[in-house]
């Protein structure tokens, strides 16, 4: 395979100086009216511009490490801005460290395109049409949601924004990936940051509280968490169950352990029925399946002496708490008073999508919904939910287009484990803003940028059969 140079040579001498005589008059400006704090900050940004220009590949790792290791922002009413755990909750902005962080690496990237005349913006893949189409409709209805006096303009550039960004991170990896060495890293840096972030979730353990996130602040989201440990478990298992050794295969269920005890502290029941659809497709698509139905069975007819109590009265609550008016039932299932207000929710926000079906609300143009389907329907429309699962379906058909492709080779794993991802991820969606949740995507699209280019990387391979096995997924 061809691979664009990293370090483009063919550049545009003119563009570059304004470049940099701009980002040193902002930043000028900048220091002047601002504290030392935020000039601090503001020139920590500035490095990180100048070494993402400089290396695309260490932007990528910083954008991986800060998935889940980066503290909040909070910025509302007179509160200011404090770094690390926030002190109030409710209708404020909510800005990571990380969502500067990928704002920073999109202009280093935008100017690296803008310069260097043999550097692509944006690779030509099959999820092109549908984020472009997604985008659209939701920029378009939130647009006519200004104009109706449903959305606040600001508040509905800031999130529509935030509902964007980690198309970023797909077509970063898309058109930075080359090899299977740089591959290899990145994957690597992902690992590791699960590994860690579980350790952490682990540490929460005794206090009592549902697990969260590291750095989530006081009023933590276990169901984020939750969502994101049941996609990185999935592609874990994907690995375990096609490496091609015992002591891979080892390690990597280990690392499917240390993964899944935090997943069930989060008491998030989302994350677990998430889990169901990821297992399933696992044994279905699995040559070595037997090894999850032997686990999965085990566990069921095991029970409470593998479960811990917190979890198993989780469970229970949900079918058998005190009764409540306003309960939702079917037939003679009775669902607590969470469960049924989130059900009522979404009769509330179909209701609402029948006054305005075509282009819907506007993103944060109608009553908070906590079911990304839902939501989508009332923010965008039809039109924005056919866009959104337009490209759900993309996505689908592209991965298994990979899986078949790469059965039986190193990367068999690695697309295995993302499509049981995957149905675990639409299927957390029905109680949760999953495709969303900055936390949870962008090692979503991460992965799905990997898997969208693994075909390309086997060619390469095939066609260089004295290249060294790359990959920790082949050990």
């Amino acid at each position: 395979m061809a691979t664009r140079s990293q370090d483009a040579s063919t550049s545009n001498p003119i563009a570059l100086a304004l470049f940099v005589l701009l980002l040193a008059a902002g930043g000028g400006l900048f220091i002047a009216q601002t504290g030392p704090g935020l000039s601090l900050g503001a020139s920590l940004l500035v490095v990180l511009l100048f070494l993402s220009f400089l290396h695309t590949e260490l932007a990528l790792h910083i954008i991986l490490l800060s998935m889940l290791l980066s503290p909040e922002i909070v910025v509302g009413g007179f509160a200011g801005v404090s770094i690390g755990k926030p002190d109030t909750k409710g209708d404020v902005l909510v800005v990571r460290i990380e969502d500067l962080i990928l704002t920073t690496v999109c202009l280093a990237w935008l100017a690296r395109a803008a310069i260097f005349k043999d550097v692509g913006l944006v690779r030509k893949t099959p999820l092109n049409g549908p984020i472009v189409a997604y985008t659209v409709t939701l920029v378009v209805a939130t647009l006519l949601g200004t104009f109706a006096g449903n959305v606040r303009p600001l508040r509905g550039f800031f999130f529509t924004l935030k509902y964007v960004e980690y198309f970023v991170v797909y077509f970063m990896a898309v058109n930075y990936i080359q090899d299977e060495r740089q591959l290899r890293r990145l994957l690597g840096t992902a690992v590791a940051t699960c590994a860690i972030s579980a350790v952490m979730g682990i540490a929460q353990i005794p206090s009592g509280e549902r697990v969260s996130a590291p750095f989530e602040g006081k009023y933590g989201e276990p169901n984020t968490f939750g969502g994101y440990l049941v996609f990185m478990l999935a592609v874990i298992l994907g690995l375990a169950l096609a490496a091609k050794t015992l002591p891979a295969r080892l390690r990597w269920f280990a690392l499917a352990a240390l993964t899944a005890v935090p997943l069930l502290y989060t008491l998030s029941r989302t994350s677990w029925l998430a889990a169901l659809p990821m297992l399933l497709t696992l044994i279905l698509l699995s040559p070595r399946r037997l090894i999850v139905i032997v686990a999965v069975g085990g566990a069921i007819i095991l029970g409470s002496a593998v479960f811990p109590k917190q979890v198993l009265d989780r469970y229970d609550y949900t079918f058998h708490a005190p009764e409540a008016r306003g309960e939702f039932r079917v037939g003679s299932a009775r669902f607590d008073t969470s469960t049924s207000a989130r059900v009522e929710s979404w009769g509330y926000g179909i209701r609402g999508w029948l006054k305005r079906p075509l282009l819907g609300y506007g993103v944060t143009g109608f009553a908070f919904m906590d079911a990304q389907y839902v939501r989508v329907l009332v923010e965008g429309g039809l039109l924005g939910l056919a866009a959104f699962l337009w490209l759900l379906w993309r996505i689908l058909r592209t991965a298994w287009d990979t899986y078949r492709r790469t059965v039986g080779t190193r990367f068999e794993g690695l697309a295995l484990g993302y499509i049981a991802g995957f149905a675990a991820m639409i299927t957390h969606c029905i109680g949760a803003n999953t495709f969303i949740i900055v936390r949870i995507m962008e090692p979503f699209w991460f992965l799905t940028g990997i898997v969208t280019i693994l075909p390309l990387l086997h060619q390469a391979r095939a066609a260089d059969p004295v290249r060294r096995a790359w990959g920790p997924w082949a050990a």
